[in-house]
């Protein structure tokens, strides 16, 4: 196809800036048609952003004649009935992360996907910004020597603490969004460890719900191995004090080490026998851009989008396998 003629399916916060505006800001990209079950919001978001349609029925905008390429930006607990349903109406898909609510969800996805011949992907953004795909370029060059393994921190302060239960995000509650906080922000972790190092093949993890806030864990550890041999370990705390946060991957080679923050300000540091070095890096204003330009350009037959279903599926099962003690019940 020449031009992309999108339909957005959830138009809420992650839409205004993240991600919404790449859509109509790319070359042969178009914005068409917004989705939100609230038609006001819906309305409200299309006038805003000059898209002339909008619907509060997910399934009328799957069909529009209009659309042939959908982005879902739902909780997770809709990821894949949207998916399918888009798929099989004949309609390329990119769907927000983490991929489902679960690795079993991914996989009729992906099985969707097969039968029908639809595209699928999955907004794992930070395959395709500057400071990471400098950090992949200097571990494949040798800047630190043969990699050995990785290691994850994140811990953050809970917002929650001051809040009743209906004022709380989807994000703790399991039933919408399969996990807590871990799923929402390790995947981006994990995701871009795939990515790097390659399928991770051995995984053990342990949640807990230490604060007591909600439903979900606020508290993982776990270890995995990748296939090309990596060794990886994480931690993951959600009700932290403020001075204890915490946000960093660390890879470290048998000449050095290289360390990022994933989600918070900072400079990537690279140690080698020659001293330490801050590189600095700025991201596109729409933080998805880039990896939506790579969907662009792939059904228009002039590249390839580097985050699949396939791989995000990958990412889906390590998570799952992290917590599955936690929900065995």
């Amino acid at each position: 196809m020449d031009t992309v003629n999108w339909g957005i399916i959830g138009v809420g916060n992650v839409t205004e800036v993240k991600s919404g505006p790449a859509f109509y800001k790319i070359a042969h990209s178009n914005l068409v048609a917004v989705m939100r079950r609230n038609a006001d919001k819906a309305e409200d978001f299309a006038k805003r952003h000059n898209v002339p349609k909008w619907y509060s029925n997910a399934s009328e905008l799957i069909n529009d004649p209009d659309v042939n390429a959908i982005y879902i930006a739902t909780p997770p607990n809709s990821h894949a009935d949207y998916a399918i349903e888009a798929m099989k109406a004949g309609k390329a898909v990119y769907v927000e992360k983490p991929m489902a609510k679960s690795y079993a969800e991914c996989i009729k996805m992906l099985q969707v996907a097969e039968k029908t011949g639809s595209s699928l992907w999955v907004a794992y953004y930070r395959r395709t910004l500057p400071a990471f795909l400098k950090v992949k370029e200097l571990v494949e060059s040798g800047a630190i020597g043969k990699p050995l393994m990785v290691n994850i921190k994140l811990y953050k302060q809970a917002t929650e603490r001051n809040q009743l239960p209906e004022e709380m995000h989807w994000h703790v509650f399991p039933e919408i969004s399969g996990a807590g906080h871990f799923f929402d922000l390790a995947s981006h972790q994990l995701d871009y460890l795939d990515f790097v190092f390659g399928e991770i093949a051995d995984v053990k993890g342990n949640a807990a719900n230490i604060g007591g806030l909600y439903p979900a864990e606020d508290t993982v550890s776990g270890t995995w191995k990748h296939k090309s041999g990596i060794i990886g370990s994480g931690s993951w705390c959600f009700v932290v004090d403020e001075n204890s946060e915490e946000d960093y991957i660390q890879i470290i080679g048998e000449k050095g080490e290289i360390c990022l923050p994933c989600f918070s300000p900072g400079n990537v540091k690279v140690k080698t026998a020659e001293g330490i070095r801050e590189l600095t890096f700025q991201n596109p204003e729409h933080i998805s851009q880039n990896l939506v330009q790579q969907v662009v350009d792939e059904l228009r037959g002039i590249g390839k989008c580097v985050s699949t279903g396939k791989s995000a599926a990958r990412t889906s099962w390590v998570l799952d396998e992290m917590v599955k003690e936690y929900y065995a019940d």
